[in-house]
């Protein structure tokens, strides 16, 4: 699978297709610009949502979820380590005779 075009070259696309002469199609644009029409669909689905024009999830707000949702998996690992080690602490004090007086 290719990689992702460059985000220039998206624009540039996507700049000309909504300043596209009346008759000339997305697919020929495209076409022309080597990449299928539901790609280019898609990207100017996504510049409306960028622009406030539509609604949706900006890649501003995209990146954002990303990184708390890492950030949540990390704490949510961390409390399990913790939960873990209070649970075998607290059966070793109990091995040992219990509280302290």
């Amino acid at each position: 699978m290719p990689g992702p075009y460059p985000r220039e070259f998206r624009e540039d696309v996507v700049a000309v297709a909504r300043r596209r002469e009346s008759g000339v199609t997305i697919k020929q644009i495209a076409t022309d610009f080597g990449v299928s029409e539901a790609t280019l669909q898609n990207w100017l689905r996504q510049a409306d949502v960028e622009e406030g024009k539509r609604p949706g999830q900006t890649a501003d707000e995209a990146a954002e979820m990303r990184e708390l949702r890492r950030r949540n998996r990390l704490l949510e690992q961390e409390n399990e380590v913790l939960r873990k080690a209070a649970a075998y602490l607290s059966q070793a004090n109990l091995k040992l005779g219990g509280s302290p007086k």
